[in-house]
């Protein structure tokens, strides 16, 4: 009989280095990058000890009252199709260990593919114009488990948490849609290949005009926040301190000095853009990307994109993710050219099961999600 408990640092770690990939936010280091929440690794033991399952929780703590929200981002790391035919078994022991944790809330989101797009299929629609979103695309993949595992959690009280209302598909947790360039068994010129004309012309273009890619280390955090911060009030969003950048450092990379590089595109000296990329396993992820207003001619942010695919196939790396996007196919979206840019690399997109909340006290749950839609 399957029971959830608290496990160690080095159990968790142990049972991620035995799986292909879990999601960087499923990882403990995660849980020291996230101030304001407290981290706890659980674990799905077998009945013999044998760790089958596992997950970072974040717990929100309520002010006064001392209750939590209990958050696993992208996760936790499961056997999803065999959860899909067994909910109860499975979760029911999770919601017993958080609910004893005081818990008011649980919020999951299970890394489960639902849906996948190639680039040449999403290519015709937008030339033919026949579709706004993704959806009104027929996708070239389904996961055929995916409807019982809906009905299963349905059945034991999970529900979506709300969308943020933008008709984006962007929730108030992680994205639904993310786009992924495969590189198990290609060669690095088969995945060049792959990149659109454009693509292969500014990688071109940065190379001839002396746009340097290089690997930074912490003493180049400074000039990757410069960077960020431009690019926060180029693209109208709120930029995170320094602090937290140089806490992520220290946390990923004493858990793992691979798990979080740094890469900086420069002409001359001067960075023009900047990336991190974060490797769990077989599965490298471009997490926070910044780029100067000016120069923009010689493509640096192609420069360092190439550069950090480079880096994954380098490392074995089966995938390449370059994260989320919205579910826009409108040329005419502001946000259609973050999509365009993406699948330029000839890669897939994917649409996620998504977030899905469980109320364990209704009334401080709802009071919860008033909170969020007010912040």
């Amino acid at each position: 009989m399957r029971r959830v408990r608290q496990i160690s640092r080095e159990e968790h770690l142990a049972f991620i280095a035995e799986q292909p990939s879990v999601s960087p936010l499923q990882c403990p280091s995660w849980g020291e990058v996230k101030a304001g929440w407290r981290a706890e690794s659980v674990g799905w033991d077998d009945g013999s000890g044998r760790l089958v399952g596992a997950g970072l929780v974040l717990h929100r703590r309520l002010p006064v009252l001392g209750r939590t929200l209990a958050y696993l981002p992208e996760g936790p790391s499961l056997p999803w199709e065999q959860v899909a035919e067994d909910v109860a078994g499975w979760l029911v022991p999770l919601v017993g260990h958080l609910r004893r944790g005081g818990a008011f809330a649980v919020r999951m989101g299970p890394p489960v593919e639902v849906e996948r797009w190639e680039a040449a299929t999403l290519k015709a629609a937008v030339a033919a114009g026949t579709a706004r979103r993704l959806g009104d695309v027929p996708p070239d993949a389904t996961t055929p488990w995916v409807a019982g595992l809906r009905e299963g959690l349905a059945a034991q009280g999970w529900r979506p948490p709300a969308e943020d209302g933008d008709g984006h598909g962007f929730s108030a947790g992680q994205p639904r849609h993310v786009f992924q360039l495969p590189l198990a068994g290609r060669s690095l010129d088969e995945v060049r290949a792959g990149l659109n004309q454009l693509w292969r012309r500014n990688v071109k273009k940065a190379e001839k005009g002396g746009v340097v890619v290089r690997e930074g280390g912490a003493e180049d955090l400074p000039a990757f926040h410069a960077l960020y911060v431009h690019t926060a009030e180029r693209d109208g969003f709120v930029p995170r301190p320094l602090g937290y950048f140089e806490g992520m450092w220290r946390a990923m990379r004493a858990e793992d000095p691979r798990r979080l590089r740094l890469f900086l595109a420069e002409h001359e000296g001067e960075p023009l853009a900047a990336a991190t990329l974060v490797t769990v396993g077989d599965h490298a992820t471009y997490s926070y990307g910044a780029s100067a207003s000016h120069r923009r001619e010689l493509r640096p942010s192609n420069a360092v994109q190439w550069r950090m695919v480079e880096e994954a196939h380098a490392a074995g790396c089966a995938v390449y993710d370059l994260r989320g996007i919205s579910d826009t196919l409108d040329a005419q979206d502001p946000l259609f050219g973050l999509v365009q840019f993406k699948l330029g690399t000839g890669g897939h997109a994917l649409a996620y099961l998504g977030e899905w909340d469980l109320p364990l006290h209704r009334l401080l749950h709802r009071a919860f999600e008033t909170y969020l839609a007010r912040r």
